[in-house]
């Protein structure tokens, strides 16, 4: 039995008789969408609305063919931050060219993919149709609207959704930009395991779950054997062929639906049936690789300082977003690191080439 499997809740007639059948989908059923194919009136508004970026090309000692594989969900209200994470990619790494991006998206939209080939002419990349229905059913409320969106539960398909020929992958939120060589995290030793990420042993992890969940003589069980810490899910290298083999998107469609059903233990989207699985058995990775929470709280977006140390990614976690501040005119100071980074032609941030 994989590891990460909640052993005595799956010997429950629980998950056989009360939840049904759990469905996966596969790179078969996953519409790949041809972004060199524009099928439909384009938004001249959107299309329109990013500078061009630079051609970024690789340094003469980058070796051939040997790629790094970026997935990010792709959304019409996330656009913008989606933009300058790819600008951040290309521009601190020094084989920008090796670099193929990986987009889901819940729906078919050419005048979006017509913007990212507008902006990034050179850009490798891919686009992959989301189907919602796999989790509409199992999408419980959290604290935050934005947390209940369908591409929010992408990340847990991965695996299912991209080619058999990409073994590994880097997820990233579209709040992120990162600042050092991605092929850094790239080559991160894995040992074994299915993910890698930083990790927080110093956060309570108890809040992620309700009275409700560590009071229940089963599941309170969950976590037995493994010493849990917290880790933020928007920043993550995923052995692929590891988390196929080992049926992890299956075991969070089980927590999901625990969660939907029978019982509510936790108020926080799609994180927590990560940390139910995965918890306690990931690759700790640098902290420099996530300095997350920039976007202060899910409730209120306050406004909140870097932590101390090395930096490698800024991640604006939380609900406040750079783009949003920025042009309300209410910044906090660190989003004018994202500033530059910004492509919109509306905004007042500019590129130093």
């Amino acid at each position: 039995m994989a590891r990460g499997t909640p052993t005595a809740l799956l010997l429950l007639v629980l998950l056989i008789h009360s939840f049904g059948r759990h469905h996966l989908i596969d790179a078969s059923s996953t519409t790949i969408i041809n972004h060199g194919v524009i099928r439909q009136p384009l938004s001249s508004t959107i299309v329109s609305a990013f500078r061009e970026a630079p051609a970024f090309r690789n340094a003469d000692e980058c070796p051939h063919g040997d790629r790094v594989h970026v997935a990010m969900t792709l959304d019409a209200n996330y656009l913008r931050g989606t933009m300058a994470s790819v600008l951040s990619i290309l521009q601190h790494t020094s084989c920008p060219e090796n670099v193929s991006f990986h987009f889901l998206a819940a729906r078919s939209e050419p005048y979006i993919l017509s913007a990212i080939r507008s902006t990034f002419p050179y850009l490798d990349f891919h686009v992959y149709q989301f189907d919602s229905s796999l989790v509409r059913d199992r999408i419980s409320r959290s604290v935050r609207l934005a947390l209940d969106q369908p591409l929010n539960y992408a990340r847990i398909y991965l695996a299912d959704t991209l080619p058999l020929g990409v073994s590994r992958i880097i997820y990233l939120d579209s709040d992120v930009i990162v600042v050092d060589d991605i092929r850094a995290l790239w080559e991160v030793d894995l040992a074994g395991r299915v993910v890698a990420a930083p990790e927080y042993c110093h956060a309570n992890f108890t809040k992620y779950f309700t009275d409700a969940f560590w009071t229940h003589p089963a599941l309170s069980r969950t976590f037995l054997g493994r010493r849990p810490c917290y880790f933020n899910t928007g920043v993550m290298v995923i052995d692929v062929q590891r988390w196929r083999a080992g049926g992890y998107t299956r075991m969070l469609e089980f927590w999901m639906m625990v969660q939907k059903q029978r019982i509510r233990i936790y108020q926080l989207g799609s994180l927590p049936p990560f940390l139910l699985v995965l918890a306690g058995n990931i690759k700790a990775v640098d902290h420099r690789w996530n300095q997350h929470g920039l976007g202060g709280d899910n409730l209120e977006g306050r406004c909140r300082n870097l932590h101390p140390g090395p930096i490698s990614l800024l991640h604006w976690s939380g609900k406040g977003k750079p783009w949003l501040r920025l042009d309300s005119k209410k910044p906090c100071s660190v989003d004018h690191l994202w500033a530059p980074y910004d492509l919109y032609k509306s905004s007042s941030s500019s590129l130093e080439e």
